[in-house]
């Protein structure tokens, strides 16, 4: 009897339910390496291949499972998978359906963490130029903790003796747990929104690294970064770090310590404001005495001792300037009484009256001289002015035969 034809649907469909028939593939475990990584963010299905140096299987791990892991599966990662194997009928090839994942000889939670740890701080959340110092004297402290643990009285206990006056404000929140992360993201953002609130204070007591885990979540995270209000952050023990730790702008290794960096000391100041009255004393009694000090020095000196003698030096150069000033204006005078006369010499060798003394006389007509005799007619009246006076005369003749005086 010939074999019965089937569709391509059907082999597959077959094939696929020998392998899910089959109890050792229900629930294997497989380590290899991530190759070929897609996260599908719409749907939040992961696709990939596990490989070894010898082989390759595709894999897949659907949006339910991929929600809960802990970590980022990435690209070129070591990780050991747990899940079930089965065949994509579509297009006839057999995958790994993947369940759980952890990273390969780390734990997951440390594998998520540094991956976070490493996120925030390329974003600037951990830089130490944007954290604030803590108020000297805060006068409202806010408080977010769990209100059953040791550390809520811890804290409240050291408030209370070292800074009474500060009004402590808790608002209780889960710790650890599913909903913790959201709970103290909101009670920081509540507190941080208040105007009234100098500090704020946010931690638990010790324990493991899921019960610290609330602590990590990147939405507190950016919530403390964008808190204007000062946080201190205060998980677990001194070994214990968080992402919190990084982001807040102290870091306290206990709830305890929180508390002591958190407030002054009380006593300590009440006894410093005590000593005040006489610290002051002794400190104006210093300054007296040092002014006293000076006082007598400045008495000792010559400026006080014979002022007198403060000008002597003045006086000797201002004499000396004296007579430099009358030699210069001795020496300027006689330089221009030189000048003087040498310009007074060659004035008089140029002179008319010098001319006419040696005899000659010059003849004027109506104020104007006259230089040549055809400039002159008969009967006309001349002036000759001679060295000693002048005297008016008439012509007689052109020729200049004679001329009445």
């Amino acid at each position: 009897m010939p074999a019965a034809v089937l569709t391509v649907r059907q082999l597959n469909l077959y094939v696929r339910t020998l392998l899910e028939g089959d109890a050792n593939l229900a629930s294997v475990l497989v380590a290899g390496e991530i190759s070929n990584f897609k996260n599908h963010y719409s749907s939040g299905h992961l696709y990939f291949s596990l490989k070894d140096a010898d082989a390759l299987v595709r894999a897949v791990m659907f949006r339910g499972n991929a929600s809960r892991l802990q970590f980022r599966p990435e690209e070129g990662m070591r990780v050991i998978c747990r899940g079930r194997v089965s065949l994509y009928e579509k297009d006839g090839q057999y995958q790994f359906y993947v369940e759980v994942m952890q990273p390969d000889g780390v734990g997951a939670l440390a594998v998520a963490f540094e991956q976070r740890k490493q996120r925030l701080a390329a974003a600037g959340l951990f830089d130490e130029a944007r954290k604030r110092p803590l108020p000297p004297f805060p006068s409202k402290i806010g408080v977010i903790t769990s209100p059953t643990g040791a550390a809520v009285q811890d804290i409240l206990q050291i408030l209370g003796r070292r800074w009474p006056v500060a009004e402590i404000l808790l608002v209780p929140v889960l710790v650890q747990g599913e909903r913790a992360a959201a709970d103290l993201t909101r009670a920081l953002r509540t507190l941080s929104a208040r105007d009234d609130v100098d500090l704020i204070l946010i931690g638990r007591g010790g324990g493991s690294a899921e019960d610290l885990w609330a602590f990590n979540d990147e939405a507190l995270a950016y919530a403390i970064a964008e808190s204007p209000v000062p946080v201190v952050s205060a998980v677990g023990h001194e070994t214990d770090f968080t992402i919190c730790d990084f982001v807040a702008d102290l870091r306290a290794p206990t709830p305890s310590a929180a508390a002591e960096l958190a407030s002054p000391d009380g006593a300590q100041l009440s006894a410093y404001f005590a000593e005040t009255p006489a610290r002051l004393s002794r400190l104006l009694q210093t300054r007296l005495t040092a002014c006293r000090d000076r006082l007598t020095a400045l008495r000792a000196r010559r400026a006080f001792s014979a002022p007198g003698r403060l000008l002597e030096p003045q006086e000797q150069r201002l004499d000396g300037l004296t007579s430099r000033l009358a030699d210069a204006i001795s020496d300027g005078l006689r330089t221009r009484e030189d000048a003087l006369a040498r310009s007074a010499a060659a004035l008089d060798a140029f002179s008319p009256l010098r001319v006419l003394a040696r005899g000659y006389a010059i003849a004027q007509q109506n104020g104007a001289v006259v230089r040549w005799a055809a400039e002159v007619l008969p009967d006309e009246d001349l002036t000759l002015r001679f060295s000693d006076g002048a005297v008016r005369c008439r012509v007689v003749d052109e020729k200049g035969q004679n001329c009445d005086a």
